[in-house]
């Protein structure tokens, strides 16, 4: 059974007059986390397309390419987005749920906040209410002031990446701890352990891009700790 098709049992629910919101209360076992995921990016996702005050074609576009929608899934795509725009409940009530769903260490905090990044860069540009949006998510999530300073780094062209915050670690952080907090990333960042934590098999192109930003944030701050030549 596809992802999209347990989305559409999930949303069952919502014909006995429930929320969208509300559909997140029950999707707390193991097998069900995923579609929580999928549910919680698109939902989160709608509410963040709002915050600049419009919805445009780019955002909508970048639902598939985060999720790689297929032509026969844009019909339940759709209607969560639509159903998150159309529910009274607000953003912070989604991230809330999510976050009692997921530990702020689990590594799918970490991934739907990079989808929500992905989706808020789509049309080019990076709104302040978009990232006042995103802070107070992370915020919610418990995810650390560092970390999110990582992610906007990445995401967010006109922001020039510190290497250090991407790996999360200090500048006076030693050499070896930051090495073995680089090769702990790339573990975590391997297809089978994303898939193996629960995430959807989308979240793998998500996790691919991250690679590249560590093992470049490495590089750089190797070639900075090299000693120059005498």
């Amino acid at each position: 059974m596809s992802i999209w098709n347990r989305i559409s049992d999930a949303l069952s629910a919502l014909a006995s007059g429930e929320s969208l919101s509300e559909v997140f209360e029950k999707l707390r076992s193991t097998p069900e986390r995923s579609v929580a995921f999928t549910i919680a990016v698109i939902a989160l996702g709608a509410k963040m397309a709002k915050a600049d005050g419009q919805v445009t074609r780019d955002e909508v576009t970048a639902f598939r390419e985060v999720f790689q929608i297929s032509a026969e899934d844009e019909i339940q795509a759709a209607r969560v987005f639509n159903l998150a725009r159309q529910d009274v409940a607000g953003f912070e009530t989604y991230a809330e749920r999510i976050a009692n769903m997921f530990d702020e260490h689990d590594g799918r905090i970490c991934f739907l906040m990079e989808g929500l990044f992905h989706i808020a860069m789509a049309d080019g540009e990076y709104h302040p209410k978009e990232d006042d949006f995103l802070a107070r998510v992370a915020d919610i999530f418990g995810m650390d002031e560092m970390m999110f300073r990582s992610l906007r780094t990445r995401f967010v062209p006109d922001t020039t990446p510190n290497p250090y915050d991407v790996l999360g670690v200090t500048t006076d952080t030693p050499m070896d701890e930051v090495r073995k907090k680089w090769r702990n990333l790339v573990r975590d960042m391997h297809p089978d352990r994303v898939i193996a934590r629960g995430l959807p098999q989308e979240a793998v192109k998500l996790a691919e891009t991250r690679l590249v930003a560590i093992n470049q944030a490495w590089e750089e701050i190797r070639s900075l700790k090299q000693p120059e030549p005498a």
